[in-house]
């Protein structure tokens, strides 16, 4: 593996909306390490598919895509809040544009490629070249860092989730039914839970959280917690 043996990974998988970003984003803001939203990663590459005409299906015009595309993932430090994983396709940062829905519903078929994501699993290893990494999506501790000690998976109640992501969705201005939100997230859950490559599934040392109740905090404080416990048992 191509990441540095010194650096402290922790990993935090689950489904869509089960508040794996923003705890992730808390923790790694508690303990200083780097945040890593591998989603964002298969997601600015899904918007680059479609930028450029690509159905998402299309296997081997999206390989092809990704060996001719200029791909950049680095870090950023951004005014008066913390560092930020950067996506650059060919010098253009697709920004908050990854997060429409036309994006959301094929990043899911995209990433199903195993070309796609061994590609894109080797850039988030090497990303631990720049320190200790919270690194969230939906492989992390089974595919990505399988031997970190720290995994959790997150995870809630469907309509719980239904209503985040509606919520997420019009904060972005678009308009979103919880009913037709969580019937296209529930589509996305079975395609990743089946897809051969990488499937979701929750890590046999993993600590599981249900976040259906739990606020941002509460999240973020049984995460650390774990940590901070196991931290002194090494020691």
């Amino acid at each position: 593996m191509a990441f540095s043996a010194s650096s402290i990974i922790i990993a935090i998988d689950g489904p869509s909306a089960s508040g794996k970003s923003t705890a992730a984003q808390r923790v790694a803001d508690v303990l200083g390490y780097l945040h890593v939203d591998t989603g964002s990663m298969y997601r600015a590459f899904t918007w680059k598919v479609l930028e450029e005409k690509i159905e998402p299906h299309d296997a081997s015009a999206i390989i092809g895509l990704m060996e001719r595309v200029h791909y950049e993932c680095d870090f950023v430090e951004m005014e008066n809040g913390p560092t930020q994983l950067r996506n650059r396709f060919d010098g253009i940062n697709p920004g908050p544009a990854i997060r429409e829905p036309r994006v959301e519903e094929s990043a899911s078929v995209v990433a199903s490629i195993p070309q796609v994501r061994e590609w894109l699993v080797e850039k988030q290893r090497q990303l631990a070249r720049h320190g200790n990494l919270v690194a969230e999506g939906r492989d992390i501790g089974t595919v990505v860092f399988p031997d970190t000690p720290f995994k959790f998976y997150l995870d809630a109640d469907p309509e719980v989730r239904a209503r985040r992501r509606a919520a997420d969705q019009t904060a972005l201005g678009t308009k979103a039914e919880v009913k037709m939100v969580g019937q296209a997230m529930a589509k996305r859950d079975q395609r990743d839970r089946t897809r051969s490559v990488a499937p979701l599934k929750v890590a046999h040392d993993a600590i599981r959280i249900d976040t259906s109740t739990y606020t941002i905090e509460d999240t973020a404080d049984v995460i650390l917690k774990h940590i901070r416990s196991k931290h002194l048992a090494a020691g």
